[in-house]
């Protein structure tokens, strides 16, 4: 079989052949749109390929992949955080509801030729999903129509058998190549999903193989993944696009990856990804407008919370892409009408909750945002109420970005802070724990912290969110290497002292050795304390409402702005 070519970038060589341009002439001879480099993100060129008369006459065949990935349960229309024009802009954006109208539309402009996919992460992040372990979501994405899932790195938040079961429940193919079962029965050492699922489209075939994110087990409560184990990609994704391509005799093949945008960018430069066509990426919640290209392949990843869907169309004709097109659209409740039925089985989920979602624990007169690398507001609202509560000299916070934006109305200035929206931003309700650590352990733990964030190498970096604070405040550079990226340390306004000791406060994470706390080894005198992190939160918010949490310079670097919100480096990228 003639493997594909694609005519429209100039990626490194690979099995697929030499890549040749196929320049303006030869589209225009083939009557597809005249197109140079198959523009990305452009709605025009999107409906001149679904009108062309070579596809119309079956001369040339399109295929469409419509991706979402990130959802954390979000279940209705929610504000959403844009970056415009230097500042902050707010939109309502997502809900289940509309996102299948969109997923519906879209799909029914190619019917015939159209694969719907999930990159993970979506029961998990939302009151509801909490509350029924997952549950609850699974015919809501079965509603949908699913063709594909893959388990992100929190689908494993309540355990390895509830995983198994809901991710079972789903009605779309599952695959997942690098998470094996880690048990002392027969299924030791077996993968416990299909590697890959191979589909006709189009008149082509098509091959996809799945990867989780390998460092899962240290990113989060180890408890969570107990009994599984993960591994590299590289160390086996030669063998299943080999497998694909020689044997499955696929036409492309694409990854469908959550791995987060750093590491799935170091993984297009590997020579062991050769003869991938795309990664399909997820986990860090970024928003690829224009697909990266890497040596050996393209990245892409359509942000979060059902407030955006990747679509990329392919036009192949004898054997040769020919054109694509790529764009992130928005999940806009202004352009899409709110499915009923879906409308009807969210509500049906939801009702036997609804009273306690429903109760307003506090009010906030700013936006509480979580988007930011450095510093957010919401989690300093967060630290703040550990502070409040016990009285450490250190608050700490996990850093992550799941939880949509709360905005302020426009007319009152303000924002009900519900029940439910407690379990956006805390979606595990962990102990709190204390314990006291060395001047010298904070600052190597720091070191660690930030090389999570910014090291060089993509493989090392853990999200890409700095942990959050409050009673500290530092200074760093984030283009040194480790061990030497922090300038100084301030605990409540004094310069840190290394002989010293230091109270702290953070959350338990399921699994982790009694002594440590927030990843921090050797912590002395560790306990836990007589509250969860919902408790501390709604006890703080009854007290202090209305908030008004602000950056506030408690992170600050050299070398980075306060606002930053993405630290891939050296790509034609942004976050927006």
């Amino acid at each position: 079989m003639t493997k594909i070519k694609d005519t429209s970038c100039s990626c490194g060589q690979s099995r697929r052949g030499f890549i040749k341009s196929a320049g303006l002439a030869s589209l225009a001879l083939s009557g597809l749109p005249q197109t140079a480099s198959a523009i990305v993100g452009d709605e025009n060129h999107a409906k001149e390929i679904i009108k062309s008369q070579t596809i119309k006459s079956g001369k040339a065949k399109h295929i469409s992949l419509l991706h979402t990935a990130d959802i954390h349960a979000q279940l209705y229309t929610h504000d959403e955080f844009f970056w415009e024009n230097d500042k902050e802009v707010f939109k309502k954006r997502g809900g289940f509801a509309v996102l299948k109208t969109m997923l519906k539309t879209l799909k029914s402009q190619n019917p015939e030729n159209t694969l719907i996919i999930d990159g993970g992460d979506c029961f998990q992040g939302g009151a509801v999903a909490a509350l029924t372990e997952g549950k609850a979501i699974v015919p809501l994405i079965n509603n949908i129509g699913y063709d594909l899932v893959l388990p992100g790195n929190w689908e494993v938040v309540y355990g390895k058998e509830m995983m198994r079961k809901d991710m079972g429940a789903y009605q779309a193919q599952k695959i997942c190549a690098n998470m094996f079962h880690d048990t002392k029965d027969n299924e030791n050492g077996d993968l416990m999903f299909p590697p890959y699922w191979v589909d006709h489209l189009g008149g082509i075939k098509i091959g996809f193989i799945g990867y989780n994110d390998p460092l899962t087990p240290k990113r989060q409560s180890p408890a969570y993944s107990a009994g599984i184990k993960f591994t590299k990609p590289e160390l086996n994704v030669a063998k299943y696009v080999r497998i694909l391509r020689d044997y499955e005799k696929c036409d492309m093949v694409f990854l469908v990856t959550h791995m987060g945008l750093s590491q799935q960018v170091d993984l297009g430069n590997k020579i062991e990804v050769d003869g991938v066509d795309y990664i399909l990426g997820a986990d860090t919640h970024e928003r690829v407008r224009k697909p990266i290209e890497t040596k050996y392949t393209k990245v892409t990843e359509p942000g979060a919370f059902a407030s955006f869907v990747a679509k990329l169309d392919i036009v192949i004709e004898d054997g040769i892409v020919k054109d694509h097109n790529y764009q992130l659209l928005d999940v806009d409740p202004t352009l899409y009408k709110p499915d009923e039925e879906m409308l009807a089985l969210v509500g049906k989920a939801r009702e036997p909750f609804k009273k306690t979602l429903d109760h307003v624990i506090g009010k906030t007169t700013v936006p509480l945002v979580r988007y930011y690398v450095m510093e957010n507001p919401m989690d300093n609202m967060i630290t703040d109420a550990i502070m409040w509560k016990f009285k450490p000299d250190i608050a700490l916070s996990n850093g992550f970005r799941f939880c949509p934006p709360l905005v302020p109305d426009a007319k009152t200035g303000i924002a009900e802070i519900t029940h439910e929206f407690l379990w956006d931003m805390l979606p595990v309700d962990s102990d709190a724990k204390a314990g006291e650590i060395t001047g010298q352990q904070l600052w190597d733990w720091m070191e660690k912290e930030l090389h999570n964030v910014f090291a060089k190498d993509p493989a090392d970096r853990f999200g890409g969110w700095i942990v959050r604070f409050s009673g500290m405040e530092i200074n760093f550079t984030s283009s040194k290497e480790l061990g030497n990226r922090l300038n100084w340390i301030k605990v409540k306004g004094q310069k840190l002292k290394l002989d010293k000791t230091y109270s702290i406060v953070a959350c338990e994470r399921e699994g982790d050795p009694n002594d440590t706390l927030c990843r921090v080894e050797n912590v002395k005198n560790p306990r836990k304390l007589e509250a969860t992190l919902h408790q501390i939160l709604t006890e703080y918010l009854a007290v202090h409402s209305p908030v008004s949490p602000k950056v506030e310079g408690r992170v600050t670097a050299t070398d980075q702005p306060s606002n930053l919100l993405s630290q891939l480096e050296g790509y034609d990228y942004k976050f927006i």
